[in-house]
């Protein structure tokens, strides 16, 4: 069987480019060896999000009294949480499945082994194509330390599969994923330690950010340890586990139930990379711009080519190679890519930051605003917040916003699209933004 394009991998990139390739003429068959929409609908993204849901009622409820709701009683059914983002999850499924059920796109279930840059094998059966998109996404990474293989220590895939809940966790890592968990679990009333190996948490995020965010979820009641590095896991043998850490020359160590280990994402490789002749490393395939590889008509897009691990960004790259194929050049700017912590509060960022400015020499000015002189997040008693505007001094187009606040993976977007339009911030100080509303903070920030 021929088709014009063949695409390894049915995650946010695959899926959705195997769509726009469809709704542009080309016959496509595209391979899944897991379940429809890849590590973001059935492992990340999705079902993290559904957990957040489930921690902002429990916060609200917590709230209750301040805003003279008394004598709230609840209790917490975590096998019902569990059950609801299982449904979720497969809802979303569903509708994956239906928008591949186009009368240009074939899906196949199964592992595809490339065979060549034209060719692949699945389930007994060859294929052809004129062009091949990889698309297999990214698997958890583990540190090199001993006892990370224990049956304790979890990844953000079994975490999520918990039956019961822990009475403590130890989070090995302070990145998107590891914070995340952490303050969804927080929220349930777990004890919960973060033990992070840099000096902040979130280090691609802003400073101030990260410091705001860090000092929140301490605040909240989650142990905060940075400049950690995790030397060993040991399971103590009654249910309880001992993760070991240096910290400023000193050993500590944590008692917990559980362990996560989330300590980032390396690219998953399919099988038959050398026989295609694709260049790659375990950091992942390399592309150029169009995501082209070494190798004409073989193309790599989101994770597994390790650019930027986002279930965004894995989407549009998958566009620009359709476009690609297709001799088509496009305006997506890859290099604006906002991105979103869902913790409480939430975290987000677009462009660059200051201290990368100062790295680098770029004239700028930083303009800041407060969640706790909006009116709108007074009402809502959530002022916990800041939002930076990162400005260009030559010229003033806006470079980068980073915001901690409530709704800020929502806020981030205005300044996203602002960016992409090469807009100022003088020209930012004359739109309207409507009152009273969270967004009124990036006009502040701006003025």
């Amino acid at each position: 069987m021929k088709t014009d394009v063949i695409i390894i991998g049915a995650g946010p990139g695959g899926y959705e480019t195997a769509h726009y390739a469809a709704t542009r003429g080309l016959s496509v068959t595209i391979f899944e060896a897991g379940e429809l929409g890849g590590t973001c609908l059935n492992r990340g993204c999705i079902p993290t999000k559904t957990l957040c849901k489930n921690a902002e009622v429990l916060n609200h409820l917590k709230e209750a009294a301040e805003f003279g709701i008394n004598d709230v009683a609840f209790s917490i059914d975590f096998a019902k949480m569990i059950e609801r983002k299982n449904n979720v999850v497969a809802q979303l499924r569903e509708g994956v499945a239906m928008a591949l059920k186009h009368p240009y796109i074939t899906l196949v279930q199964g592992e595809a082994v490339i065979t060549s840059a034209k060719s692949v094998d699945c389930n007994g059966e060859s294929y052809e194509c004129d062009h091949l998109i990889i698309a297999t996404g990214s698997k958890p990474k583990f540190l090199p330390v001993e006892g990370a293989d224990l049956p304790c220590v979890l990844t953000s895939d079994e975490i999520l599969d918990l039956e019961t809940l822990p009475k403590s966790l130890c989070v090995i890592g302070g990145g998107v994923i590891g914070l995340e968990f952490a303050s969804i679990f927080n929220s349930l009333g777990v004890e919960v330690s973060v033990v992070e190996f840099c000096k902040e948490v979130l280090p691609n995020f802003d400073g101030d950010v990260a410091k705001r965010l860090r000092q929140s979820l301490a605040k909240k009641g989650v142990a905060m340890n940075v400049g950690a590095g995790v030397t060993a896991i040991a399971d103590n043998g009654d249910g309880t586990a001992t993760v070991k850490y240096e910290q400023k020359g000193k050993q500590l160590e944590v008692l917990c139930e559980k362990v996560l280990m989330a300590v980032g994402r390396a690219p998953r490789l399919p099988q038959g990379l050398d026989a295609a002749g694709v260049e790659h490393s375990p950091r992942g395939i390399v592309v150029d711009d169009n995501m082209r590889t070494n190798v004409d008509g073989v193309y790599a897009i989101g994770d597994v080519n390790a650019r930027c691990m986002l279930a965004h960004a894995a989407t549009f790259q998958g566009k620009r190679a359709v476009n690609a194929i297709l001799g088509e050049t496009d305006n997506i700017r890859l290099d604006i890519m906002p991105s979103a912590v869902f913790t409480t509060p939430e975290a987000s960022m677009v462009g660059v930051t200051d201290s990368y400015c100062k790295e680098n020499s770029i004239e700028m000015v930083v303009k800041k605003a407060f969640f706790r002189a909006n009116g709108k997040a007074v009402a809502m008693n959530e002022t916990d917040g800041i939002l930076k505007l990162v400005v260009s001094a030559t010229d003033g187009k806006i470079l980068g916003c980073h915001i901690l606040g409530p709704h800020a993976a929502d806020l981030i977007q205005e300044v996203a699209a602002l960016m992409n339009k090469n807009a100022t911030v003088d020209e930012l100080k004359d739109i309207i933004h409507a009152h009273p509303t969270l967004g009124e903070v990036v006009l502040t920030a701006a003025m």
